[in-house]
């Protein structure tokens, strides 16, 4: 009969036990002041002269809107260049100035408006949003107008994406019966 061989096990040595990791510095709480700091509604430009600020969306739009109190001649500026330059279309024109139109504040204001994303379309309604906002700061009393006209809410609808599969959002691939 052939002898059986023994077999050994080796045994492997156990892993050292991890070093202990550094105690996290845990930061303390910042602390809550008690009273509120309110913002004045009134900023300055560098030139000292005040402002009020305020910001309008629609769609991918974003509208940052600064009134500043008429002294001579008012004027709107969008992006640098004149109001009715960048807004050629009488429609787009009447939709920015809607706003001011509404509560008779045509003449009061010196406005710079500065404008991205979007459509010309979608820039103009932007600029109204950001526009009323601004009369609301200038004014209170304005708001229930501007609301019950629909110019405070922020229009939600967006572009639907494109799905994969699909040539669009919706629009499938041509499908042929035969």
């Amino acid at each position: 009969m052939p002898k059986k061989k023994e077999t050994t096990v080796k045994k492997t040595a156990k892993k050292p036990a991890p070093a202990a990791k550094a105690p996290v510095k845990k930061r303390a709480p910042k602390k809550e002041s008690k009273t509120a700091v309110l913002a004045p509604p009134a900023k300055k430009k560098a030139a000292g002269e005040k402002y009020i600020p305020a910001v309008g969306r629609r769609k991918t739009a974003i509208a940052r809107v600064r009134l500043f109190l008429a002294k001579d001649k008012a004027e709107i500026l969008v992006n640098s260049k004149d109001f009715k330059g960048y807004f050629p279309s009488p429609g787009l024109q009447r939709t920015v100035l809607s706003a001011l139109e509404m509560m008779n504040c045509l003449d009061k204001f010196n406005i710079s408006i500065k404008v991205r994303g979007g459509g010309k379309n979608a820039q103009a309604e932007a600029v109204r949003h950001g526009l009323s906002r601004a009369l609301i700061k200038f004014n209170p009393d304005f708001r229930k107008r501007l609301k019950k006209a629909g110019f405070l809410t922020r229009d939600p609808r967006m572009r639907e994406r494109k799905k994969f599969g699909l040539k669009r959002a919706r629009r499938g691939p041509q499908w042929s019966k035969r």
